[in-house]
């Protein structure tokens, strides 16, 4: 049986809820980053023995939050023995805005991932980019390379939007199908 863990910040409670459905549908376990961007020993135990490591933050100022900053650093422990060496890795994240970078913070999460020495798994979804897309439909702000989702800065946790939602299970799907088929 194969493991996947879902390593991730959330500032304001809605990038947890992108970690939760990604998790749900990876049947992965969630590894929480504090607010101090520390994890546990057992949490850096937890991303150890998985097969697939799927990154997630906010997107702030053009990229990851300085929490995750911080325990990307803190994995360079795992970088120097190549622990993570080809694990399947893949990204989410969130902002405020349609757009707001948030290829940026995917960026960041691939070359961590390739840091790593590890295999990226993209969404695998078709954008949803026809006159007739509603907002609520399944990747609907257009991502190959990993889950987006655009909340408005005035929205609460709770107000996330339900096709987003559905993109991060999807995604989460995907990334356990290909660990499953290269791990077997």
């Amino acid at each position: 049986m194969t493991k996947v863990a879902v390593v991730f910040h959330s500032g304001y409670g809605h990038t947890v809820k992108q970690a939760k459905a990604v998790a749900k549908g990876a049947n992965a376990s969630l590894v929480v980053i504090d607010g101090e961007g520390n994890l546990t020993e057992a949490q850096w135990a937890t991303l150890n023995e998985a097969d697939a490591i799927v990154f997630g933050s906010p997107t702030y100022m053009g990229t990851v939050s300085w929490q995750f900053k911080k325990f990307a650093d803190a994995s360079s422990k795992q970088w120097f023995s190549q622990q993570w060496k080809d694990k399947v890795f893949g990204g989410f994240t969130n902002s405020a805005t349609m757009n707001g970078d948030k290829h940026s913070t995917l960026h960041y999460f691939f070359t961590l991932a390739m840091q790593h020495s590890g295999l990226w798994v993209g969404t695998g979804l078709m954008p949803s980019n026809a006159k007739s897309a509603k907002r609520d439909d399944v990747n609907y702000v257009g991502s190959f390379a990993g889950a987006m989702m655009q909340t408005p800065s005035d929205a609460s946790a709770d107000e996330v939007n339900t096709g987003d939602l559905e993109t991060a299970r999807l995604y989460g799907e995907r990334i356990a199908k290909i660990t499953k088929q290269l791990r077997g």
